[in-house]
């Protein structure tokens, strides 16, 4: 009985966030109509999760200290993303697939499908993922951690370190003239070819351990549905046909280098 009332309330919590989630989305749109820009929505990606965290922290009935954690982890997590990513796509303007979308539906319409077809589909999609934030904050009223909590925490540093030397790497890479038709394939890049997806998947997959530990084993299909989009959709999958393409020398890097998990590469 007490069971089946906590989870209710936990799933009241959950939807009573889509509706913050969809405001959010809704002003991003806004912003981004005079922009012509739907690019932005890339940047507030991490932003938004940082905000349901704080929602979900602040009206869940859970550990204090996993409450706490939780918040300061997504908060490193969300904002390091979202100023990458707002530096890297600073003065380039939109995206090359959002410029596809506006010349397939013409620009005289784009304003309003965007918000259909990205904002709000993004929008649904961060408030599903959420499942698992929520779901680390609401359980026993111990202050105590337990293991799978620290082993979280050392799933989500190792995520955290692939994703922002990764990025960091990259960004070098890419920020010299002589390297433009090159495909890097050193330091963190030697043993996977996408450390930093490998790194955000391992991100929440320490989100999912420690819901794991707050005993909410259903909520982390959030996570689950986060790594899934990574590997196969927008990722990792989208990724690779667009290299394999407009970079002849990557079919020879993938032959060597594993595709997401670190691996020694082959000879």
């Amino acid at each position: 009985m007490l069971l089946t009332m906590a989870t209710t309330t936990l799933f009241s919590l959950f939807l009573k966030a889509l509706p913050l989630v969809l405001v959010l989305m809704t002003l991003v749109w806004l912003v981004s109509i005079p922009l012509r820009n739907v690019s932005i929505v890339d940047s507030f990606w991490g932003i938004g999760f940082v905000v349901l965290v704080t929602y979900y922290s602040l009206f869940s009935e859970g550990n204090d200290s996993r409450k706490l954690l939780m918040q300061i982890l997504v908060t490193l997590w969300g904002l390091r993303l979202s100023l990458y990513l707002s530096w890297r796509n600073w003065g380039k303007g939109e995206d090359f697939r959002y410029q596809e979308f506006r010349k397939q539906y013409g620009a005289e319409r784009y304003w309003w499908i965007s918000f259909f077809q990205t904002f709000l589909l993004q929008g649904i999609l961060m408030w599903l993922i959420s499942s698992t934030l929520l779901g680390t904050m609401w359980g026993e009223s111990s202050s105590h951690l337990n293991g799978l909590d620290y082993l979280g925490i050392g799933v989500w540093l190792i995520g955290f370190y692939f994703e922002v030397v990764g990025d960091l790497q990259l960004a070098r890479f890419k920020s010299r003239p002589e390297n433009k038709c090159k495909v890097l394939n050193s330091g963190l890049w030697k043993f996977t070819r996408h450390p930093n997806y490998f790194g955000d998947a391992a991100v929440w997959s320490g989100y999912a351990l420690i819901c794991l530990a707050a005993g909410n084993y259903y909520s982390i299909l959030g996570s689950v549905l986060m790594i899934l989009l990574i590997i196969k959709v927008s990722g990792v999958a989208l990724l690779e046909r667009t290299l394999v393409e407009t970079k002849p020398a990557y079919r020879e890097y993938i032959e060597k280098t594993s595709s997401f998990l670190p691996w020694i590469p082959k000879k």
